[in-house]
């Protein structure tokens, strides 16, 4: 098969979440666990770090990825989704995976997988573990799907254990609560190893990560508890200022108000690296804060994608996003005439709830993503006039950021997002012009 043969052969043969949603998840570690006897334990070979979490996984994963490559050690990279280029969620030293290897893949073991009906997400899972094995990396990041305990890269025994925050998304398949939530993300945690939670503000949150830590015999840490921030602030250029006790003055690239707990995480992670005596020089954060993007490839958070009017797109797309976005384009407005809001979502989100985060003061754009999970946009647009927004219904995300600029002055902000795959789009209609 070429290339793009063995892609359409993946979407169609394997359930994927990214189009279909709840038909794809797959819970459990059977179909994982036997992908990998096959191919004799691929991610023994090399040191792991896991993490998962509600929002800022991807962040966290990636500046995590960026530190280590720049202090001289081989590092891979998994994550999902994809916004572009499925290569995208396996790279190495930011580089993605090569067509051939995805082809060979598939073609040589096709015939071992193809009974065990695997999702979408084992199989590229298993593709990745075999990848970075096969390019001998020294480190893999490995960020989890939607889940934890269950999730299909629960496999793994890591060095380090990281759960970002939990906040309510895919509650139909993690549990009603937060609580519930909390110990679907806990089940990451091994035993004896380290856990590190980045961002907790309810205390029987708390108490399931302390529970199962204990039961486990495993440290537990607290970000936000660690002291390793001892200043952060937002500059005029959008990037972040931060001052740690461990690395002296950092800028980090990625902007938006979020970014700061991601931050936090990012070092609170390498100091309890640096006890188990994987040590990182200043030089390396420093690179690894300010060029992050060029590094690993990592797009769309709080990404400008144009000028005059400045468009920004951020995939942040559930309750636990959606306050800090508010916040950021609050802040943004000081220095803006009008707001235009170019929002799409999933059919599965809590649509109401995450509506009622958003601005008041802008002018929507109710759209629909190119995939078969996202929500018509007449509806998505009759639930935002029920939350008192007024606006257009488009299509296409193409459709949604051509009406923008028409009615859009120069001095005006334009935001897309409320999902991942809008972001997607939009990305990729600005890669056409």
């Amino acid at each position: 098969m070429t290339y793009d043969e063995t892609l359409r052969y993946l979407y169609e043969s394997t359930p994927v979440f990214q189009h279909s949603g709840g038909a794809a998840y797959k819970p459990g570690l059977q179909t994982s666990q036997a992908l990998d006897d096959y191919l004799n334990n691929s991610h023994k070979a090399y040191k792991t770090i896991h993490v998962a979490g509600t929002n800022g996984k991807g962040s966290v994963s990636h500046l995590l990825a960026a530190t280590l490559q720049q202090a001289g050690y081989k590092t891979g990279l998994y994550t999902s989704p994809h916004l572009l280029d499925f290569r995208e969620r396996i790279r190495v030293n930011g580089k993605m995976i090569s067509q051939e290897y995805v082809v060979e893949f598939v073609e040589k073991h096709k015939e071992f997988f193809e009974p065990l009906h695997p999702s979408f997400f084992e199989l590229t899972s298993t593709m990745a573990f075999d990848y970075f094995r096969h390019e001998k990396v020294d480190f893999a990041i490995i960020e989890t799907g939607l889940g934890g305990r269950l999730d299909s890269t629960n496999i793994i025994t890591p060095v380090l254990s990281i759960i970002t925050n939990i906040s309510p998304d895919h509650m139909q398949f993690l549990g009603e609560n937060l609580t519930d939530i909390a110990r679907e993300k806990a089940g990451i945690i091994k035993p004896g190893v380290p856990v590190l939670i980045g961002e907790i503000y309810e205390e029987d949150i708390k108490d399931v990560f302390i529970k199962q830590a204990t039961s486990q015999e495993s440290p537990l840490w607290f970000a936000q508890q660690m002291g390793v921030l001892e200043e952060s602030y937002l500059v005029k250029t959008g990037e972040w200022y931060f001052t740690s006790p461990d690395f002296g003055q950092l800028f980090g690239q990625l902007g938006g108000v979020a970014q700061c707990r991601n931050a936090e995480t990012v070092l609170a992670a390498l100091r309890l690296l640096a006890q188990e005596g994987i040590l990182i020089e200043r030089k390396a954060v420093r690179e690894a804060f300010e060029h992050v993007v060029e590094i690993t490839g990592l797009r769309g958070r709080w990404e400008t994608v144009h000028q005059l009017p400045r468009i920004v797109c951020d995939t942040g797309h559930n309750e636990g996003a959606w306050p800090y976005l508010t916040l950021q384009l609050e802040k943004e407005m000081k220095n803006y005439d009008n707001l235009h809001m170019i929002i799409g979502m999933a059919n599965d989100k809590d649509v109401e709830n995450i509506l009622s985060l958003m601005p008041d003061n802008a002018m929507y754009y109710f759209t629909k993503a190119s995939i078969d999970r996202a929500m018509p946009s007449e509806n998505l647009a009759a639930a935002g006039t029920l939350q008192g927004f007024t606006g257009f219904v488009t299509d296409t995300v193409k459709e949604a950021i051509e009406t923008a600029l028409r009615r859009a002055t120069p001095n005006d902000l334009i935001f897309i997002g409320g999902s991942t795959f809008v972001v997607a789009d939009a990305l990729a209609y600005f890669a056409d012009k």
